[in-house]
């Protein structure tokens, strides 16, 4: 199973390497205020999906860090419930079935 990964990551990596060894011709992307920019085309897709990257991770961060806080609450509560039990109060408690009690 392992020899079968590697073959598949070898071929998206030669299928990769061969889109990129295609899209070498210079295009010209066109921004605000007539500014323009020369490049292969690779480089801005490698440009934007970094971007993307980085925008996406950014848009993880505040649900990790909510998450974070709400772990370490739920581990404070349990240390201090271990630490001092919940106290049971007589009237609460159900008395047992007697053994021989024919149900």
């Amino acid at each position: 199973m392992r020899y079968l990964t590697w073959l598949v990551y070898c071929a998206v990596f030669l299928a990769l390497f061969a889109f990129t060894l295609k899209n070498t011709t210079p295009v010209t992307l066109h921004g605000l205020l007539d500014a323009h920019w020369d490049a292969p085309l690779i480089v801005f897709l490698f440009v934007f999906f970094v971007a993307g990257c980085v925008l996406g991770l950014m848009a993880m961060v505040p649900p990790l860090v909510k998450a974070k806080r709400e772990l370490a609450e739920v581990k404070r509560q349990i240390k201090r419930d271990v630490e001092r039990p919940a106290p049971i109060s007589p009237d609460l408690v159900e008395p047992a079935v007697p053994l021989d009690a024919v149900i």
